[in-house]
């Protein structure tokens, strides 16, 4: 199997997230903007292998599997590290229901597409504006968020934006899953092939 250049992008994306964590806990002066600047790079990779893979028509059955899952990677890791260093009280809690949402939906639209792929519908669960509305705000919140992630006193208000920005993609977060049920809740109530059930029988 010969692997493209996208695809080649899309595995570069990986492997930054490790080096993403180490900087982000590694206590160097700019630190925090560090990794803020490896997610950033990251998140182009994303933008940039799918463009790539449209422009030159590189597109691959490998690529179509590994970019969603290296960008879910990348939100979840940057999530749980976050959630990690803002522990206690409210602003803590909030951080940790809003992330668990987030991880929550991804998880859950991925499964909804693969099984509506095993069923030959996979077009009717295709990604809405809505869904790309809530990743830009998330790679945007993220961002701003492990830049201030140290919360020091002068950067407390940035850091405050950066929480509202992810509560805002919480919110589409929530919105884009259930245009995504919605979209799929004929098939959903068929008996598992996507033919719809005899009335009486859901």
């Amino acid at each position: 199997m010969r692997i493209n250049l996208p695809t080649w992008l899309t595995l570069f994306r990986v492997l930054l997230l490790p080096v993403m964590v180490v900087v982000f806990y590694w206590q160097f002066p700019g630190h925090n903007i560090t990794a803020a600047i490896v997610f950033l790079l990251a998140a182009i990779t994303d933008w940039l292998d799918g463009y790539l893979a449209r422009r030159m028509n590189l597109t691959s059955a490998f690529g179509a599997f590994l970019d969603p899952v290296a960008d879910k990677l990348m939100v979840a890791v940057t999530l749980f590290l976050l959630v990690e260093t803002h522990r206690g009280g409210w602003p803590g809690i909030l951080m940790a229901v809003t992330a668990a949402i987030i991880v929550g939906r991804e998880i859950s639209v991925s499964a909804l597409r693969e099984w509506m792929a095993e069923i030959g519908m996979r077009s009717t669960v295709r990604v809405a504006f809505i869904g790309k509305l809530k990743t830009a705000m998330q790679m945007v919140a993220l961002v701003v968020l492990i830049v201030q992630h140290e919360k020091s006193a002068e950067a407390l208000r940035l850091y405050h934006i950066g929480e509202g920005l992810l509560v805002i993609a919480g919110i589409l977060t929530i919105w884009s899953g259930l245009y995504y049920l919605r979209a799929a809740w004929p098939s959903l109530q068929g008996d598992g092939t996507g033919r719809p059930l005899p009335r009486g029988e859901d």
